[in-house]
């Protein structure tokens, strides 16, 4: 995969990723804005901000103007926020990137925040707020981020609560809006069958008035846990949700790709050793998966599974020991290549459209300023060993990095604690 960076004299990074055979093209502009941005009163805001992005500005002043246009165009359209960054894209047929660039640029760059408009989306972000509480295999995992990191800005969900939503008013949004909205944390990308001279000219022309003021910087991660941790939240459900995560470490980190083949091993794909235990020869779940999140400044090791209420210690016990083994045993050469073939494939698979390109692209430039291409990943990811992996099994499979999140029948986390532990 080839692509090329461009910086203005802003500060704002264009990234082309150029696919001549494709018949789309995908502009995503990302911003360095998420919720390890926010202080406890702004809770939420970053991810409020992105809807507001949509309800109107000076050209197309409502929401209507906004999606009729690019629903005129065919678009495939939306915005993401995590707690790194914040994401808005349109996907078009080809001869439709001049018109998708103006649009997604001028909601970017001259939002209104009308009053009457943040009024109404307070609801529409609470009820959302309402829907994600109601789905246990989500809800665990804000729970386990409660746990992990505490009251700092990494333990606080994405969507804030229902009080801090209720509490912003639009001088809110123009204050962090000017905080976090400058041109050295933009990165415009541009993924497709384009021509990247003109694109880059009218990217440059759509961005001029872009503010060039200094970034407000985020706090930084602090991480004191000594024991294995536990919370339990109590939910009337007909089958445990529960997630184990371990602490790891950054994007930036060297031990990335290792990282990569030790998650693929546990639970990357239907013969991995989670999915092929618990669910093919225990029948004690039906999803199970591993997966690994780096930020900037920390990361973790999640294995989350819905399972039997009548067989929850057994889970436990049998996860743990999956880990435990890779501790204790080298992996063979057959499985070794088995997961090195498997992250090969479905690299290249996640990488056929022009939205996963320039996601891809853009993840890594907004976390860590640079991009490894899916060859140099899985170049390093080739030259990873079975000691390799034994050696990090052993650096992150420690009890005082060990955390369990429970929603289900259960009121006390004590039961847990006798066993919740590597020997």
């Amino acid at each position: 995969m080839k692509f090329n960076k461009t910086i203005f004299k802003s500060g704002l990074r264009v990234i082309t990723v150029p696919m001549p055979d494709n018949p789309s093209v995908t502009v995503l502009v990302m911003v360095e804005a998420g919720s390890k941005y926010e202080t406890v009163k702004q809770n939420g805001i970053s991810h409020f901000l992105e809807h507001m992005v949509f309800k109107g500005t000076p050209r197309r002043p409502k929401a209507s103007d906004i999606s009729r246009e690019l629903d005129s165009l065919g678009a495939q359209y939306n915005a993401f926020t995590t707690q790194e960054f914040t994401g808005y894209y349109a996907k078009v047929a080809s001869d439709h990137l001049d018109q998708a660039l103006d649009v997604v640029g001028d909601m970017y760059m001259n939002p209104l925040f009308k009053e009457t408009e943040i009024t109404k989306e307070k609801g529409v972000i609470i009820e959302e707020i309402r829907m994600y509480n109601d789905l246990p295999q989500r809800h665990v995992h804000e729970i386990m981020s409660e746990l992990m990191f505490g009251d700092q800005p990494a333990g606080w969900s994405v969507l804030g609560t229902e009080d801090s939503v209720r509490s912003f008013d639009r001088n809110d949004f123009i204050k962090y809006r000017k905080d976090h909205y400058v041109s050295s944390a933009t990165t415009v990308l541009v993924a497709g069958s384009f021509d990247e001279k003109e694109t880059i000219k009218m990217i440059e022309k759509t961005f001029v008035t872009v503010k060039n003021d200094e970034k407000r910087p985020k706090l930084a991660v602090v991480e004191d846990q000594k024991s294995p941790a536990i919370r339990t939240h109590y939910k009337e459900t007909d089958q445990t949700y529960l997630v184990i995560a371990t602490r790891t470490f950054a994007i930036s980190d060297r031990r990335i790709p290792t990282m990569t083949v030790l998650t693929t091993i546990l639970g990357g794909g239907m013969s991995s050793r989670l999915f092929s235990k618990l669910r093919d020869e225990m029948g004690i779940c039906y999803y199970i998966r591993a997966a690994h999140d780096p930020f900037t400044d920390h990361g973790d090791l999640s294995i989350s599974a819905g399972v039997d209420n009548a067989r929850v210690e057994e889970a436990i016990r049998e996860i743990l020991k999956q880990c435990a083994l890779l501790k204790d045993e080298l992996v063979g050469d057959a499985e070794l290549k088995k997961v090195k073939d498997y992250i090969s494939g479905t690299t290249l698979l996640e990488l056929e459209t022009s939205e996963s390109r320039a996601e891809y692209c853009g993840f890594q430039e907004i976390l860590k300023q640079e991009i490894d291409t899916p060859e140099e990943f899985m170049k390093k990811v080739s030259l990873v060993t079975a000691a390799d992996v034994r050696k990090l099994a052993r650096e992150i499979f420690v009890n005082s990095g060990l955390n369990l999140a429970i929603i289900g029948k259960f009121k006390d986390a004590e039961v847990f604690k006798p066993y919740f532990k590597f020997d």
